[in-house]
């Protein structure tokens, strides 16, 4: 017989038990970021709502189910559906999208069978685990929380955790340790405040929901000595939230604060209370919160006013995360129906991606998004019904302080969800259901308007099936992206077969259709097969590129593809796209050494004067490329007459034709310098250049030094002037100049620059070792060809031929095949002079057995038989 005077069941208090385990679980597992969280998040979430249930009968009390549970309830039923396979005609009609993927990409490639509206099932399957754990978490705490003192004992879980999560932060801190406890180094994520959460922005939320319902509970008691931890725990979680550093976790966390001031103003008006205000009874643990948030602030000020200047306008902020809201809302319009699949975001999104960008899209950080591309239009319904419930909450009648500061809370965390994801994760979706659920508790002596029912053998019984269908879900769902393209990656690498490769491939492909970097990565398996297998590879990729258009690595596995087929001007055209896609390195590093003509050239040219600027010094510098400069450049004037960077293109075709010796053309492209830019410093440095090719070395550098007095410092003038004094045998003068300069440079090409100068400096001075040391460190700096053969040059002088070949074959791997052969020949003749060096010694050695005796001394017994050179 239920004993209804007891004031909670041992079951109840088990629930209870369950449920603070998972609100200090879920932020220590990465702030609910760990994989395996699931399994923890659906047992303990099944078992509170289990015994709670059981714990209600024992008491004779009723369930309630509050309207917050219908959309968790119809959102897992909505994922349910998302996961059923449905025939072509039927996808067709729920997800053009998905039926089209099937058609285009895994008909053909053998993949027949029905599929899903979701396009990464396995993600809908952890998605549909979660939501039926969600449910069962807010109906336990919704039972669980008719007690005052197990409601009070949730939530001060959630506002300890939070106080617990700062003060690890703040010991990391004064520790000087960046890894969590030392042994966990996050690979990504740069925290200021280091905890388990590697997202400051998720951090903030949480802490901000913590410290608000720690002032709910401060104000409810009336002795502050009771008062004081609640009040401390509070101030701590916003101390935490302020030196997270996140804009948007400090804004709504003083949202919060102001939003909870309003109302309890309302409440007090509302009661006609002609006593002070609430929080007068505990004014000391409220100003000492203020006092600590004060320091906090001061704190870390420069890091504030850091991420302040980060945001300083309207344009700046239009330009973050709002500026993708109409390219995400465009691929939520993709899917108005069902929409994509809960959690497919990150593997369906780079279809619609119009906007290079080098991170991963894994949410809409935007929760109206989120619910439109994953759920469709009934997501949106869902999330109004939601809204709604929570406004319910809000209007109820005899809200307690602690209920008010929950709902104030729980509206800031979801309010700052329209620029973040922090409710997608556990840590916060399970702290706000609690407190939620906390809020949507029975009144003991008031008329509910919520379904309830009495506990019985289904109401226990169904509880225990979404446990178990929960745990069931978790199976499919152990599958995830991220593992698959690192389990594909390793196979390419490691060297395996195209035909391994390709069929585990396409397994993985058929887990996750829509992962376009499964794609191509089969098809870079078999791109590396030449000829043999570009067809196969250029089938694959076109599925990556459909997948993902603005991905440049595709765009390259496709430019291979086609060049080894022989259609040079589709391929050309792919490393095109793939420097627009933001690779930033192809054009110079692969496609141009592969460009033999002008017709290449122009097809691999983008939108962009200056990359063909780069084009142009790059092919200006390759041996035996200046006539292909030449020709490129007098069509890019062509292409790019009337634009501001015309001047520096007329600039390359002066400087070339100095290199060809064309001092007549050379001026000729000079004046049109100078006509378009008479004032820039490279046209002042270009005449110096053109004097100098006309043999007025004096007159030339003169100018020099009258330009290096205007611009004192400036890069490109001091390494020309050092160039003409070192030519004019000005050795001293040079080196000065290029000691003046050492303060000035930026970069590591500048930097190898200096080297190469001052290496030229001390070979003039015949300085030969020490001026290897400095073109050897330009090479490590700069690879490249022409640094590898003045170390090659350098050694040769040194006699040290057989280190000279070595650094002549490093240069040679710099150069086109086309180029190679006066390399070829450089090697050979410095073979042959080692041959001989060696050979020579050997008869001196068998000529004068003294000498070979102290040779052996000096050398030692395990040296091999080069003797020692000397400047």
């Amino acid at each position: 017989m239920p004993r209804a005077s007891r004031s909670a069941s041992r079951f109840t208090l088990f629930a209870e038990a369950a449920l603070v385990a998972l609100v200090v679980v879920c932020p220590l597992a990465l702030g609910g970021a760990a994989g395996w969280l699931l399994g923890p998040l659906v047992l303990l979430s099944g078992a509170a709502a289990v015994l709670a249930a059981v714990g209600a009968k024992r008491q004779g009390q009723s369930l309630r189910v509050p309207l917050l549970a219908v959309p968790l309830a119809a959102g897992a039923g909505l994922c349910a559906v998302q996961l059923v396979p449905l025939p072509d005609g039927v996808l067709r009609l729920l997800s053009p999208e998905a039926a089209a993927l099937r058609e285009f990409a895994l008909v053909p490639l053998g993949l027949e069978r029905a599929r899903p509206v979701s396009l990464d099932p396995s993600a809908t399957w952890r998605e549909l685990a979660k939501h039926l754990a969600y449910l069962l978490a807010f109906l336990a705490a919704v039972q669980v929380s008719r007690s005052r003192g197990s409601r009070e004992r949730l939530l001060a879980a959630v506002v300890f955790t939070g106080a617990g999560l700062t003060a690890v932060g703040l010991v990391h801190a004064l520790l000087g340790v960046r890894s969590l406890f030392g042994l966990m180094h996050w690979m990504h994520a740069r925290p200021t405040l280091v905890t388990p959460f590697g997202n400051p922005n998720h951090l903030a939320g949480f802490l901000a929901l913590a410290s608000t319902l720690g002032v709910g509970l401060a104000l409810t008691r009336a002795k502050q000595s009771r008062a004081l931890p609640y009040a401390v725990a509070a101030g701590v979680s916003g101390l935490g939230v302020v030196l997270s550093l996140s804009r948007g976790g400090i804004a709504f966390f003083a949202f919060g604060q102001v939003l909870l001031a309003l109302l309890l103003l309302r409440k007090r008006h509302a009661s006609g209370e002609g006593a002070p205000p609430v929080w007068a009874r505990s004014a000391a643990a409220l100003l000492g919160l203020l006092g600590v948030l004060m320091v906090g602030a001061y704190t870390a000020a420069d890091g504030l006013w850091a991420e302040a200047r980060t945001a300083d306008s309207v344009e700046k902020l239009r330009q973050s995360k709002v500026a993708l809201w109409p390219m995400l809302a465009d691929s939520a319009r993709a899917f108005p129906l069902l929409g994509m699949g809960r959690g497919a975001f990150e593997a369906a999104f780079p279809r619609y991606q119009t906007q290079p960008n080098p991170n991963t899209f894994t949410h809409p950080e935007n929760a109206v998004l989120q619910a439109a591309a994953e759920l469709g239009a009934l997501g949106l319904v869902l999330l109004g019904v939601a809204i709604w419930g929570f406004s319910r909450l809000l209007r109820r009648e005899g809200l307690e302080t602690v209920d008010l500061a929950a709902l104030a809370g729980v509206a800031a965390l979801a309010l700052h969800d329209l620029f973040d994801f922090s409710l997608e994760l556990p840590a916060c979706a399970v702290a706000a259901l609690v407190a939620l659920g906390a809020v949507a508790r029975p009144r003991e002596r008031a008329v509910e308007k919520a379904w309830c029912a009495r506990p019985s053998a289904a109401a226990l019984g169904t509880g225990g099936a979404l446990t178990v269908v929960a745990l069931v879900a978790l199976v499919p769902g152990r599958h995830r992206l991220g593992d698959a393209e690192e389990e594909l990656a390793r196979l390419v690498t490691s060297g395996a077969s195209a035909q391994d490769v390709h069929t585990r491939g396409l397994a993985l492909v058929d887990r996750h259709p829509s992962d376009y970097l499964l794609y191509r990565l089969v098809a870079s398996a078999h791109a590396a097969r030449g000829r043999e297998g570009a067809g196969e590879a250029l089938a694959l990729v076109n599925r990556a590129l459909y997948l993902a258009p603005l991905d440049a690595s595709s765009h390259r596995v496709a430019a291979r593809a086609l060049l080894a087929l022989g259609r040079s001007a589709q391929g050309f055209l792919e490393y095109r796209l793939a420097h627009e896609a933001g690779d930033a390195t192809v054009l110079l590093g692969e496609a141009l050494p592969q460009a033999e003509t002008l017709a290449a050239l122009t097809v691999l040219t983008p939108r962009s004067p200056a990359t063909t600027v780069r084009l142009l010094d790059a092919l200006a510098n390759t041996p035996g490329r200046l006539a292909l400069a030449l020709e490129y450049s007098g069509w890019a004037r062509e292409h790019f007459a009337g634009q501001p960077e015309a001047a520096a293109l007329w600039a390359r075709e002066a400087r070339l034709r100095i290199l060809r010796g064309d001092l007549e053309t050379a001026e000729a492209a000079r004046a049109q310098v100078e006509r378009l830019a008479p004032d820039a410093l490279d046209t002042h440095l270009l005449r110096a250049e053109v004097l100098r090719a006309q043999g007025k070395r004096e007159e030339a550098l003169r100018a020099l030094e009258r330009l290096l007095a205007r611009f004192p410092g400036d890069v490109a003038l001091s390494f020309q002037l050092a160039a003409q004094q070192l030519d004019a045998g000005l050795t001293r003068r040079a080196k000065d100049t290029l000691k003046a300069l050492a303060p000035f440079i930026t970069d590591y090409a500048q930097r190898a620059r200096l080297l190469a100068m001052e290496a030229a400096c001390l070979e003039r001075e015949g300085l030969l070792s020490h001026a290897l040391e400095r073109r050897q460190s330009a090479a490590r700096l700069a690879p490249g060809a022409e640094a590898f053969f003045a170390v090659a040059r350098t050694q040769e002088a040194l006699r040290r031929y057989d280190a000279a070949a070595r650094s002549v074959h490093e240069g040679m791997r710099h150069l086109p095949e086309g180029a190679r052969a006066q390399a070829r020949a450089w090697v050979s003749r410095l073979e042959g002079a080692e041959r001989e060096r060696v050979e020579s010694r050997r008869r001196v050695l068998s000529d004068d057995p003294r000498a070979a005796e102290l040779e052996y001394l000096l050398r030692g017994p395990d040296v091999d038989g080069e003797a020692r050179d000397a400047d």
